[in-house]
């Protein structure tokens, strides 16, 4: 008779290809639950989820429009995340560089298209990395835990930004919360006629590129990924960990400061207080899942923006809860941090 055991030793090729596959498998398992209560049939629920928006070709360009800030905050995430720090901070992040955009983007009239986005984006990064600045540095030179200052910087810029946008940026003839208009050369073109796909799409793209690159075929990402591993193992090998985690999370910040930069130039061209619905956090659940590798983030990010996208027609369609989504991605971010686990252990056969 043969029977299974499991080992404590790093998981094999095989085993770490099916993690993202038990995670989606479990997540999906667990969804039919909540679907059967709401009363509603999991199978044509989950069509209209994975399948519908590929019928339907503006279905298909809002998934890429979606993915957009979701591929950004993910790759912002995994550089933090490779190096062993913890940034739980881009979506204020992504409010630091809308915020930037925002106060950049209307002076920019004379410019060039091109040197007006060039401009945009700069700041977008310097205003993202400004904002992890402060945590990163508690965490480098006092050991302060990244997570909670981090995630607690979120609030005071959303709250700074409302006081903005119902204060002195109030619209005096609407009362709308907005920021005043960024300047029409500073928004991002279109890619397709008549969608919302926009610049940021392609930046999305070089971003991936960008993060793959750094990790494969860099010095500093083979520092990164040692730090990451074991602080003092790096050390040993003279890397200069403060430094090579500060620099990490000031390029995670300043990513997110792009992603927001991509939603006032490439969609609304003002900033409002609901620019995103929580891109900064998803974007952990996407470098997370996608293994805080390259081609695995742009595959979840594709993903979670086929749910975003599905959940809503699933909504309209089907009479489901809009928030199914919601409950989908937080539920694949906690099935995958537990197959994670995985990555620790070997299962063997064994005689009986």
């Amino acid at each position: 008779m043969f029977g299974l055991k499991i080992e404590r030793a790093p998981a094999s090729l095989l085993q770490r290809f099916m993690i993202p596959i038990i995670a989606v498998a479990i997540t999906f398992i667990l969804a039919s639950i909540l679907i059967l209560i709401a009363g509603a049939n999991p199978l044509e629920v989950f069509y209209e989820i994975l399948f519908k928006p590929f019928t339907k070709r503006t279905s298909r360009i809002e998934i890429l429009v979606q993915a957009t800030p979701l591929i950004l905050t993910g790759v912002a995430v995994a550089f933090a995340f490779s190096a062993g720090y913890y940034n739980i901070g881009a979506e204020g992040q992504l409010y630091a560089g809308a915020l930037a955009a925002a106060l950049v983007g209307p002076k920019l009239a004379p410019l060039p298209q091109f040197m007006a986005i060039i401009i945009m984006l700069l700041a977008g990064f310097i205003a993202g990395a400004l904002w992890a600045l402060l945590p990163a540095l508690l965490k480098v030179k006092l050991q302060v835990d990244e997570v909670v200052t981090t995630l607690l910087l979120n609030s005071v810029i959303l709250f700074f930004i409302s006081a903005l946008l119902n204060g002195i940026w109030r619209d005096p003839i609407s009362g709308w919360p907005k920021s005043p208009a960024i300047a029409r050369s500073a928004e991002f073109p279109q890619i397709m006629a008549r969608s919302r796909l926009h610049f940021g799409f392609i930046i999305a793209l070089l971003s991936l590129l960008a993060l793959w690159w750094v990790l494969k075929r860099t010095r500093f990402g083979l520092e990164l990924k040692a730090v990451g591993l074991g602080k003092e193992a790096a050390r040993f090998m003279n890397i200069k960990v403060a430094k090579t985690m500060l620099a990490a999370a000031l390029i995670s910040g300043g990513i997110a400061g792009i992603a927001g930069v991509s939603e006032v130039a490439g969609l609304h061209h003002y900033l409002i207080d609901g620019i995103s619905p929580g891109y900064g956090y998803t974007g952990i659940i996407v470098a997370t899942f996608g293994s805080l590798n390259a081609l695995g983030i742009a595959f979840a990010g594709l993903f979670l923006a086929l749910i975003d996208t599905g959940s809503l027609s699933a909504s309209r369609s089907l009479g489901i809860p809009a928030y199914l989504g919601d409950v989908i991605q937080a539920t694949l971010l906690l099935a995958t941090l537990v197959a994670l686990l995985l990555n620790n252990y070997q299962i063997r056969r064994k005689d009986a």
